[in-house]
This record gives structure tokens, sequence and C-alpha cells, in this order.
């Protein structure tokens, strides 16, 4: 799977870097078997993802669930290869929130700055 990896979300429709980067660098990461997880703000998710095609591009579609500052959320998205150097996707809260998302790979400086 062309996604799998760990991809540094940049850019956020409902929220901006800051936020995105409140507890750690904003992530989504893909694993070659078919979960990933994420985490931005104080939000972490644990993905279900399964193949599928977005406007002829690679991608995945994705349930999830996890925790917002301790609640239990849940929801569901996708995300499609750019290129070889960015993901987009859409993340939606179950009853809640929802925002695009624009993801690149992780750089040296993103890895300092997650110690």
């Amino acid at each position: 799977m062309p996604l799998t990896g760990r991809w540094r979300i940049v850019q956020m429709s409902g929220w901006d870097r800051d936020a995105i980067d409140l507890v750690e660098p904003g992530f989504i990461e893909f694993a070659g078997d078919g979960t990933g997880q994420f985490g931005f703000i104080a939000v972490r998710g644990w993905l279900d993802c399964r193949p599928a095609e977005r406007d002829a591009r690679t991608g995945v579609e994705f349930t999830w669930e996890g925790v917002d500052e301790g609640d239990q959320v849940s929801g569901r998205g996708w995300a499609a290869l750019v290129d070889d150097a960015a993901v987009e996707g859409q993340l939606f809260f179950h009853m809640g929130d929802e925002s695009s998302f624009r993801a690149e790979p992780f750089t040296r400086a993103d890895e300092l700055d997650r110690q």
C-alpha cells in the first residue's frame, strides 16, 4: 500500500497548525496490515482501513475509534495519495466535527519535535 507509513498533518480545514500540534506533532499513520492511527490536538484515533480509489488515486477509506481529552469518540474518513509527497483526506467525528487534511512525509525536524 503506497500510503503505508507515518505522515505529518500540515493542514486541516477545521483547526490551525498550533491547534493541530497542541500535544504532539499532528500525524496520520497507515500500516501494511490495514490498521493505522492518528493524533492531533488532544485526539488519538485507531484506524480500520480498506483500500479504495478516490478520483483515480490510490487511497483508503477507514473507520476509527479513539479518545478526545479522555472521552471516547469514533468516526470515519478517507485518505488518498496526491503524489509521492502528500496525502489528502477527510476526517469525520460521529455526530460532530469534520475536517479535511493534508499530510506530508515526516522530516527529521518533525521527528526531533516528537522527542
